[in-house]
């Protein structure tokens, strides 16, 4: 899976990573639901950190298509309304 950070660049992840991720991707569409603006700060940061470890930077001169997109780490509890709803940022 080829994950993009806005603002920081691509990173390719493996398949075992993955489940991670979503999970994460979920803690964080449920405090946005829940109205936990703490809750959604810890997991973000965990979300942003697991793709940072886990992944392995990409080229920036390597075009390959991002499987997801992940708001930059600045993002607002605001503008995270807008990405983590439904299904999050990782369908499934």
């Amino acid at each position: 899976m080829i994950v993009r950070i806005m603002t920081e660049g691509q990173f390719k992840l493996a398949d075992d990573d993955i489940e991670r991720i979503n999970e994460l991707d979920n803690v964080c569409v449920a405090a946005v639901d829940g109205g936990d603006r703490e809750g959604f700060k810890v997991a973000f940061a965990q979300l942003l950190d697991m793709v940072r470890e886990h992944g392995t930077p990409i080229a920036d001169d390597d075009l390959v298509g991002s499987d997801v997109l992940v708001p930059p780490p600045d993002t607002s509890f605001e503008e995270a309304a807008a990405d983590f709803t439904g299904d999050g940022l990782i369908p499934g």
